[in-house]
């Protein structure tokens, strides 16, 4: 089992056509995606790579009952994009697109509370690298070749860490159920909480490992979140202890602004709710390591 897509998932891309959704599409075919289509407005009734290209997500997706979709749609566009997936009944939506006006994904988050939770499209990123079940689905742009098929979950929202977390995972033999980005924007569409209340439901999965970094509240809320009602054993990596405040590193969101975002404000945070820590990028693998044996041994 794996959380949001799986090897039956049907899948589509937006912005199918263009170079980068060209090339990620193929990748994502290569490594066994069900992908089902893709949506370019003006080019509906071609095909390309052997898949129907539509004009609409919402003709998509009566065509075809695909229930996710991936967004390579220009930043002025984006917001529209997602929209669209979630208007035509798309239930998980990862969106890779960097550049994304803060207030259109404003507009984005409000549209969505339109809809009752349980109908409402769980949206990932963006600027993420998506999302990976090993050996069943890929939703993304990740190097699926260092991805084993295993039982920890990764959620984070660096891309780069979380495939160094997934490479030294699998050098160890420890496999991943899923990966999943959820971005580095001041506003995401989901949360470190969000993607952990799916892992806790999932029974293939034994443990997480959380990659964070400066800027924000969602590790601290993750934090309080685990402690209270997380039962899985957590490894969290928080990047930036060497940022200064007030300056932006790296994603537009990594920028400390007030008590509790900066790096080692988190890691105090986490470990007094129960969340084993990383020191360093080089050792999340080694800390997952010791977290998994200590809850064999118990």
């Amino acid at each position: 089992m794996a959380i949001f897509i799986n090897e039956n998932t049907p899948i589509l891309v937006q912005g199918f056509t263009g170079r980068i959704g060209t090339f990620h599409a193929q990748e994502m075919i290569d490594y066994g995606t069900n992908v089902v289509g893709g949506v370019t407005p003006g080019k509906g009734g071609s095909s390309h790579l052997g898949r129907p290209v539509f004009n609409t997500v919402k003709g998509a997706v009566d065509e075809t009952k695909a229930e996710a979709s991936i967004v390579f749609v220009p930043p002025p566009f984006a917001a529209d994009a997602i929209m669209e997936a979630a208007d035509a009944g798309i239930k998980y939506c990862v969106c890779i697109t960097d550049g994304i006006p803060t207030q259109d994904m404003i507009r984005v988050k409000r549209y969505m509370r339109r809809y009752k939770k349980e109908n409402r499209m769980v949206l990932t990123g963006p600027n993420c690298a998506g999302t990976i079940s090993p050996g069943k689905a890929m939703l993304g742009i990740m190097p699926g070749h260092i991805y084993m098929p295993g039982r920890v979950g990764i959620v984070g929202r660096s891309g780069t860490l979380g495939y160094e977390a997934a490479s030294q995972l699998k050098e160890l033999g420890i496999g991943v159920s899923t990966s999943v980005g959820i971005g580095g924007d001041p506003i995401n569409g989901s949360s470190f909480k969000d993607v952990l209340e799916h892992f806790a439901e999932d029974p293939d999965t034994d443990a997480v490992m959380m990659i964070g970094e400066i800027g924000g509240p969602q590790e601290a809320e993750a934090g309080y979140y685990i402690r209270d009602h997380f039962k899985k054993p957590v490894v969290a990596y928080i990047a930036g202890l060497s940022a200064p405040k007030g300056r932006r590193m790296g994603h537009a969101g990594a920028i400390v602004s007030a008590f509790g975002e900066a790096a080692a404000e988190k890691v105090e945070i986490l470990k007094e709710c129960g969340v084993a820590i990383a020191p360093t990028p080089s050792e999340m693998g080694v800390t997952v390591q010791k977290v998994l044996a200590a809850k064999q041994a118990a």
